[in-house]
């Protein structure tokens, strides 16, 4: 899967218009002869099978490359970006699964409510809205209008204290956590329904055992199974909505760095930032298939 994805990513960005070199042939200064030695040193007079070959060798060597605009190791420049974008995808994600969870299961154990009603509106609306768009009204509400919120950054400069790193943290990680709590909220209510319509709940109702406990130590145990696979399936997710956001809130991440690198046609940046974005994703598909079959021993004794 991984040599898949970088075969498509390396021949896109190749294939694509412009080129590494049009930042070089943009400076009136430069002469042909010039231009030559710069595609000579970076390799990319070579043919694009060649290219690829040598990229991937060196890449599973540990090195990944020099970035054309920092002139430093690729692995370094995701390094120095890594921790920003896990601060926002780990507050993302708590604050979705606790929201999705919480409304969800109130969804299904109040079918058709208000409250249901109103949770199914808030989830379409939140799921139709765009990220951008989101955070840009975060941004004029909240930072502008009411000054309660910084508009971006990670921090403050001169001031990297705990809180005022929370304090930046809420506002991008509002916006990418409430987007996923509509899913998280949707899967969790249809899971549920599932569960509490099971016999043992209906047997558990006809001993005495208290609602309370019936929903949090028998149905909820249950229908919290199947949101282990959603959780592996919503990262991919998260690092797209990753990518915008930080983009909004000038958020100093891999998605920031990613664009950027577009921007300027830093080819090793950017298949650094695919390539362990691809791991990453990997990773995290199988963790969650490893934690179901933990989860509910029933997997492991039928396979």
């Amino acid at each position: 899967m991984l040599i898949i994805v970088s075969m498509i990513g390396f021949a896109i960005l190749h294939l694509a218009p412009g080129g590494p070199m049009s930042q070089y042939a943009s400076d009136g200064s430069m002469t042909q002869a010039d231009l030559d030695r710069v595609a000579e040193s970076l390799g990319l007079n070579r043919p694009l099978p060649v290219q690829y070959g040598e990229w991937l060798w060196r890449m599973v060597q540990g090195d990944w490359g020099i970035s054309y605009r920092d002139r430093q190791p690729v692995l370094h420049i995701i390094a120095s970006h890594l921790g920003a974008t896990l601060e926002l995808m780990l507050s993302a994600t708590l604050i979705a699964v606790f929201l999705g969870v919480a409304i969800g299961t109130l969804g299904a154990i109040r079918r058709y409510s208000l409250f249901d009603s109103l949770a199914t509106v808030g989830a379409m609306i939140a799921l139709s809205i765009p990220t951008f768009w989101f955070g840009l009204v975060i941004i004029y509400v909240f930072s502008v209008g009411l000054g309660w919120l910084p508009s971006g950054n990670r921090y403050t400069i001169g001031d990297g204290s705990f809180w005022n790193r929370i304090h930046h943290l809420i506002g991008p990680s509002l916006v990418l956590g409430l987007v996923s709590t509509a899913i998280w909220s949707r899967y969790m209510r249809s899971s549920m329904l599932d569960v509490i319509n099971q016999d043992y709940i209906r047997t558990a109702r006809a001993k005495g055992v208290s609602e309370f406990r019936i929903i949090t130590r028998h149905a909820m145990r249950n229908a919290l199974l199947p949101m282990i696979t959603i959780a592996g399936i919503q990262i991919p997710s998260l690092l797209s909505g990753a990518l915008v956001t930080e983009t909004v809130f000038t958020w100093p991440g891999m998605g920031r760095l990613f664009l950027d690198s577009i921007s300027y046609r830093d080819y090793p940046v950017v298949m650094g930032v695919l390539m362990f974005s691809a791991v990453l994703v990997l990773l995290a598909s199988l963790l969650a298939d490893i934690l179901y079959s933990v989860a509910d021993p029933r997997i492991s004794r039928n396979s």
